[in-house]
């Protein structure tokens, strides 16, 4: 049975309090420009951005566990609720249903204590799904970035209209959108601790908005009231549609905000309590969209600010949530002046980010399997829905990994004839055919599944009918699933409408277990159970014997 995590005790100084306030600040710096884009990107509003920063903030800081870690809107949740909210473009109400449900969803994962299970999804489909979420960004806001509104629909919508749109794009917001995305990328690494290149950006290509090119369109009011609180839709019928995505978004979020929390432990040498940590999130998206915020999970760069201007404990994140609550409040009409452009050059950044260009560089040199379902999980991320996306991606992923464990398993599996005289270690001047191996043996070593269960049978079954007596090794067995352990039962009764005698030998543990309950061996007779090879031979002589008879 695992430990239960328990966290080490931290001792509260006026120091880690200092380092507390810088990392907070640090955080809430960087998530401000970010969280207006994502809300501006869902087709929600930027408030949408700051209402789920604030939520999922707050509580996965106060509830969490990952000390440093800091949450918020982010680009696979982003790109998520856009296709949901395209969706339901009549009834967005229902698409904070959907946000509600797949909080509840997380808590769930948290309180069944399934959280590091999450983090089990393969890495090809988690590339291919965040490299997907990239392009979709740049595509997206490929319209903003060139003055024009964003359209329904997606990526696929955005490319039908772009012949159109590079002929009535607005100058002023090309030359924005280009001078905030070259200072975000060219920022220099070392200034990065001091000015985040994103704050840089949004500064510049702000002013220049503001006091220059006036002409490029902006983000417009932003409400400065406090969110109303708005109870979600629980009919059947609504419930029965937002299971699907819902789950989708609780995947894409707890993957995602494990993640972030292994990058942390990584720079803090510490470890994260991840059932904790998915049942703080889940509350952060059950209340984002109580009051109609994005949903959001760990963000990576948020974090990592966080955790390089000092911040190591969740007072940090607390403080994260204040400044950018107060920053927007405060500066509201500032922001309500920012050109569309300065924010679609800020995505483009976080997209380039987003894009894992550690595989995409190198895909050509992994193997045939990873590359298809990395490929395939892309292109249906991107021309189809994210939904479908994950849901094959992983259904081709298991398949993948199902053929690699069948050569694997098949590996450990032994099935011989065993020579007479070696059997019963007969003397040379017995009487006995030297040649003779009426006793075949079948030893399965290690873990079987079901990813073997159909070679077994395929490779076993003629062995076992080719001899008088078989013995049935589960010596080195570790696991048997119930595919593996019903095809035990298909060899035993192959074995039997041959007459061919089997001998169970040195099942214990978890496969006796596993067999016993799914009642596999009740046509091996008890005295054919055997511990030990002296009585295996003994049982075989005397079955043979009864053979001769």
């Amino acid at each position: 049975m695992p430990k239960r995590f328990t966290p080490p005790k931290l001792h509260y100084d006026l120091s880690t309090f200092s380092g507390d306030v810088m990392g907070g600040l640090t955080a809430a710096i960087v998530s401000l420009p970010v969280a207006l884009a994502f809300g501006l990107a869902a087709g929600l509003g930027p408030a949408a951005g700051i209402y789920g920063a604030v939520s999922v903030g707050f509580f996965a800081a106060v509830f969490g566990g990952t000390r440093s870690l800091i949450s918020g809107p982010t680009g696979s949740m982003t790109v998520a609720m856009a296709v949901i909210v395209t969706g339901h473009a009549d009834n967005v109400s229902e698409a904070f249903t959907i946000v509600v449900i797949a909080g509840l969803i997380q808590m769930l994962f948290g309180l069944l204590r399934i959280g590091r299970y999450v983090s089990y999804t393969p890495y090809s489909v988690v590339s291919g799904f965040m490299t997907g979420v990239g392009i979709i960004i740049i595509l997206v806001q490929t319209l903003p970035f060139l003055g024009v509104a964003v359209v329904a629909g997606g990526p696929v919508d955005t490319l039908r209209n772009l012949p159109e749109v590079f002929e009535h794009f607005e100058s002023s917001a090309v030359a924005i959108g280009t001078i905030t995305l070259a200072i975000a990328l060219l920022w220099p690494r070392r200034f990065h601790r001091y000015l985040p290149s994103t704050l840089v950006a949004l500064l510049i290509g702000s002013l220049t908005g503001v006091f220059w090119l006036t002409d490029a369109p902006s983000i417009g009011v932003i409400p400065t009231d406090w969110p109303s609180f708005t109870l979600p839709e629980m009919s059947p019928a609504v419930l029965l549609r937002s299971i699907e995505p819902a789950l989708v978004i609780a995947l894409v979020g707890s993957a995602d905000t494990l993640l972030t929390a292994l990058v942390g432990d990584s720079m803090t040498r510490t470890r994260h309590d991840p059932n904790r940590e998915l049942l703080a999130q889940g509350v952060g998206n059950v209340f984002s969209g109580v009051i109609q915020g994005l949903p959001g999970s760990g963000a990576t760069p948020s974090t990592v600010a966080n955790i390089r201007a000092g911040g190591s404990t969740l007072v940090s994140g607390v403080l994260s949530v204040a400044v950018l609550l107060m920053l927007v409040l405060i500066l509201s009409d500032v922001v309500a002046s920012i050109p569309n452009a300065v924010l679609a050059g800020i995505l483009v950044k976080v997209a380039l980010d987003t894009i894992d260009w550690r595989f995409v560089t190198r895909i050509h040199k992994v193997q045939r399997e990873h590359m298809v379902v990395m490929l395939l999980t892309l292109g249906m991320t991107v021309f189809l829905d994210l939904v479908t996306a994950v849901a094959v991606g992983l259904i081709a992923a298991a398949v993948t990994s199902a053929r690699q464990f069948e050569r694997l398993e098949m590996d450990s599996v032994l099935s011989i004839p065993i020579l007479d005289r070696t059997l019963f270690a007969l003397e040379d001047d017995e009487e006995q055919d030297r040649f003779a191996a009426r006793v075949g043996l079948v030893a399965l070593k290690g873990t079987f599944t079901v990813a073997s269960s159909s070679k077994l049978i395929e490779t076993i079954g003629a062995d076992v009918r080719e001899h008088e007596v078989v013995i049935l090794d589960f010596s080195d067995t570790v696991y048997m699933d119930d595919s593996a352990a019903l095809v035990v039962e298909q060899l035993v009764e192959t074995a039997i409408s041959q007459d061919t005698d089997c001998i169970v030998l040195g099942l214990s543990g978890m496969p006796a277990r596993n067999l016993q309950a799914l009642d596999v061996l009740k046509r091996v007779p008890p005295e054919q159970f055997v511990s030990g090879w002296d009585d295996a031979r003994e049982t075989a002589a005397r079955l043979l014997a009864d053979h001769g008879a």
